[in-house]
């Protein structure tokens, strides 16, 4: 049997990529077993002995590695005894694929040891073993261990099944609210579709700091009569994934009869694009733009009409994006003269194409407002009324933290070398293609793809710098399509016959490749984790390195649910005859039932606070502080409320002070803690008693 043996630069880079890795597990091991008693430095003796055994033994697999690979007549016998037993198998080996691709989910996301091996090391050296054993079985041919080309699909498809298992790991009917703000998020979704819920006159608008758009793709699922939380945790989570696998399907539908490759280049879109992650209204105006792309134009037309008017209706800062990209499309890939020139017919169609997404983004909605109004004075930017006047207003009051482009306690590597690490791998790919002449343009088509990418990218960073952004790359998700659509453009004008040869190229550029990949998978498989054992909280903490058994972030256990929910009607019941019931947070209880016969005040929503709050928007408040003043609320339903200002070396920092300073503070000199309910993220308050001087604490 003739096997091939790896190049010295294969046989270095992986030495030296394994090497890391068990060193790295070795330390994420020592936080796992230090703390873990008083024995010695802060071990208990028994684990003591797993870490000093697991060190030994890792170094000890280390050497073998080495051994086999450096060693030709070893490596041969090794693979020849792997070719021999997949031989034997059969389509056997197909059961067993599937195992090692659905194993590492298991293990991280449905069991305690999940919550254990947390450091993204010892992660990386459970999971890329069964990587390696599901490339082995995917692959078919005497004599090959691993095809390149399988290796690659079945890591795109290992990575994705990461991404799902993540995008899916809050759904549950827990009652309470998930994040910061996910329980009002929920309630924001329902107004559309599921207004009915509550109580509350039909002839009065509720205001939703929401735009249209994102309404509409939320509250979808509240068109059905009795959807639980349950049921919306999961629509949630699956706009984390098909919108992503949708737009790949568009963008690549010209390789529609070859279905693998085809599903490969879709989960490779998700990959790169997760990383924002965006936001699916965002996506399916993208979608929108990757049909039109190449189809007749009464196809293309009213698609990016929609698109503009769509993503317009949705946020305001994507107006000019489908009109941008379609034209980057339709002048990249278009064919060129013999003369190296761009065809008179391209240019009127991306003219008629730009013009279409203008009209729909931006005119459109401005001619609807004043067919409505009789009045250009207010337009609608995102479906909420904005004057024109205080639009830079309202953003020129938001501060600038330009500190987030680097690294900083918001968003540890920053926003500049997060950007980096997460579209490196990828504008290197585009860049060599385009360097040794696989992927040719003229000027005017290289001008079509380089500036509406550092457009977008320059926007991205004042966005992502503005106070309440900077937690992540979500702000530069028009900067993230467009590199995607540039990929589509590669793939479609010469990218695609230069990766069916890849094989050949250097073990650098591989390795470029498959970093393209890893790179979006570390996120996800380290966020890969249950919330469903908080039996085992006190014998976790001491594995996990955490304060307490809260900094788990476990689900309670159901007697707690239970009581905390019938403390918190029992009070309601109380005091509902006595005043109006605010939901600061928590909306979600009254959307889903969990509490009853409470009437809604919309007014007052965490996010509308904390957005006024950003913006330094007295008047908002001096209403608030009236109706605290006046005692209008006999309950109020907030968050736990503290009061530490804090800098801008911890997370958030400048958020939480604009916070404590108009809201806390305020709420807290009116009202008084009634009851706290900690494990469930829940804080009553009622009206403190007698006439009350809170000057000092008002802003």
């Amino acid at each position: 049997m003739n096997i091939p043996l790896l190049g010295r630069s294969e046989k270095a880079l992986f030495t030296l990529l394994v090497s890391l890795i068990i060193i790295g597990s070795c330390v994420d091991f020592f936080d796992i077993a230090q703390g873990t008693g008083v024995w010695m430095y802060g071990f208990a003796f028994t684990w003591f002995l797993i870490f000093l055994g697991y060190c030994v033994f890792s170094l000890f697999a280390l050497l073998m590695l080495v051994n086999v690979i450096w060693r030709d007549q070893v490596y041969k016998t090794i693979v020849s005894r792997i070719l021999s037993f997949r031989s034997r198998v059969g389509n056997l080996r197909w059961l067993l694929a599937l195992l090692f691709l659905a194993f590492p989910v298991w293990f991280f996301q449905f069991t305690v040891w999940g919550i254990v091996f947390y450091g993204l090391f010892v992660r990386l050296l459970i999971w890329l073993p069964f990587l390696f054993f599901f490339s082995v079985f995917i692959t078919d041919g005497e004599g090959q261990l691993i095809d390149w080309k399988r290796f690659l699909a079945g890591l795109v498809l290992n990575v994705g099944v990461f991404l799902a298992a993540s995008a899916l790991k809050f759904v549950s009917g827990y009652p309470f609210s998930l994040g910061w703000s996910e329980g009002n998020r929920l309630w924001d979704y329902s107004i559309m579709f599921g207004r009915d819920r509550y109580d509350y006159p039909p002839d009065q608008d509720i205001f939703v700091l929401l735009e249209t758009g994102r309404q509409f793709v939320g509250g979808i699922p509240f068109l059905i009569s009795g959807i639980t939380i349950r049921d919306m945790r999961a629509w949630i989570g699956l706009l984390g994934i098909f919108p992503y696998l949708l737009l790949g399907f568009a963008l690549f539908r010209s390789v529609w009869r070859e279905k693998w490759l085809w599903v490969v280049l879709s989960l490779w879109t998700y990959l790169i694009l997760n990383q924002g992650p965006i936001n699916p209204s965002l996506i399916l105006g993208a979608v929108l733009v990757a049909l039109a792309w190449r189809s007749s134009l009464w196809i293309s037309i009213p698609l990016v009409f929609a698109a503009g008017y769509f993503v317009n209706i949705s946020r305001f800062t994507w107006i000019f994006a489908p009109a941008i990209w379609l034209a980057m499309l339709e002048l990249s890939s278009a064919e060129l003269e013999v003369a190296g020139r761009l065809r008179r017919e391209t240019w009127v169609r991306v003219f008629i194409l730009f013009g279409s997404g203008l009209i729909g983004g931006v005119f459109l909605p401005v001619l609807i407002k004043f067919l409505q109004t009789g009045s250009f004075a207010n337009i609608s930017f995102g479906g909420n009324q904005v004057a024109v006047g205080d639009l830079s207003g309202t953003v020129s009051q938001q501060s600038l933290l330009w500190y987030r482009l680097l690294p900083n306690s918001t968003y540890e590597p920053g926003i500049l070398l997060g950007l980096l690490v997460a579209a490196a791998p990828l504008t290197l790919i585009l860049y060599y293609l385009v360097s040794k002449k696989y992927w040719k343009m003229n000027a005017w088509q290289m001008l079509s793809i380089v500036v509406p990418l550092l457009a977008f990218l320059a926007v991205g960073f004042v966005v992502s710098a503005k106070i309440g952004g900077g937690g992540d790359l979500h702000n530069l998700d028009m900067f993230l399509i467009a590199l995607v659509f540039s990929l589509a453009v590669a793939w479609d004008r010469g990218g695609r016959q230069w990766l069916e040869s890849v094989g050949r190229e250097t073990v650098w550029v591989k390795a470029l490749i498959v970093a393209s990949v890893i790179i979006p998978a570390l996120v996800p498989l380290q966020e890969m984790r249950s919330y469903s054992f908080g039996d085992k909280a006190s014998w976790l903490v001491g594995l996990t390195d955490v304060p307490n058994e809260r900094a788990l972030d476990m689900y309670p256990s159901q007697s707690v649910i239970d009581d905390t929910l019938k403390s918190i009607q029992n009070e309601i019941d109380k005091s509902v005859d006595n005043g109006e019931i605010l939901f600061i947070d928590q909306r979600q209880l009254l959307t889903f039932g969990f509490v009853k016969n409470v009437p809604l005040v919309p007014d007052y929503d965490k996010k509308v606070l904390i957005e006024r709050a950003l913006a330094s928007n007295r008047d908002y408040f001096q209403l608030f502080y009236k109706d605290l003043a006046d005692k209008r609320f006999s309950l109020i339903i907030s968050q736990p409320l503290n009061t530490p200002r804090k800098g801008s070396g911890n997370e958030f920092g400048e958020e939480n002070n604009a916070w404590v300073k108009w809201v806390a503070d305020p709420l807290l000199c009116y009202y008084q803690v009634k009851q706290t309910f900690l494990d469930a993220g829940v804080q009553l308050l009622a009206p403190k008693e007698g006439d009350l001087d809170c000057a000092d604490e008002l802003p």
